[in-house]
């Protein structure tokens, strides 16, 4: 499962994804404001969206972007795509997502790649049915990416070996350095 995080220390990065201009009619003609949504992400696991209203677009943004750094999960990413396939629904918008195998890319509409890029995922099949609402979408592809969980964690619930894991979800092996970092490919 996908854990909250505090935003300390961390590199955030902000995507725009979606502004909306309401009018209101008064008296002496139109007033507008503007609804912001914003995914914020480390690209190393660390994502969340938020949302700001405001008179003024930027004022939008700036609240948009707080939000979305008290809303941060981690989201297991495995040599740039995540553990296995999932489904996730919000609203009328229903989302998922396929892992892939490296080269692919991000194959998805623009607010499911704001989000899955923000997190750092790079390789990556995804489809959105129903509603292409951007807010409806990005809380479906949020939910969905709650769900995950490493392999590691799987082997641990199931009994077994994380190699043999692996091997049944076909996932390619990690390549570690000496310090414990990952090789990407």
């Amino acid at each position: 499962m996908a854990k909250r995080v505090k935003p300390d220390g961390l590199e955030l990065k902000e995507r725009l994804v979606h502004i909306n201009r309401n009018a209101k009619v008064v008296t002496g003609g139109r007033k507008f404001s503007f609804t912001a949504f914003v995914v914020v992400g480390d690209g190393k696991g660390v994502v969340g969206f938020g949302r700001g209203k405001a008179a003024e677009v930027p004022d939008a943004i700036r609240k948009a972007t707080e939000d979305a750094k008290k809303n941060l999960i981690k989201v297991p990413v495995v040599d740039g795509t995540i553990p296995f396939e999932v489904e996730a629904k919000f609203g009328g918008s229903k989302v998922i997502m396929r892992p892939a195998a490296p080269g692919t890319g991000v194959i998805a509409s623009a607010p499911v790649r704001a989000v899955l890029e923000s997190a750092g995922v790079t390789d990556i099949l995804t489809k959105v049915i129903g509603s292409t609402n951007p807010h409806t979408v990005v809380r479906a592809v949020l939910k969905g990416l709650e769900q995950l969980k490493t392999p590691e964690e799987f082997a641990k619930l199931r009994g077994v070996p994380v190699e043999e894991l692996r091997r049944r979800w076909k996932l390619p092996g990690r390549k570690v350095t000496k310090e414990g970092e990952i090789i990407r490919r």
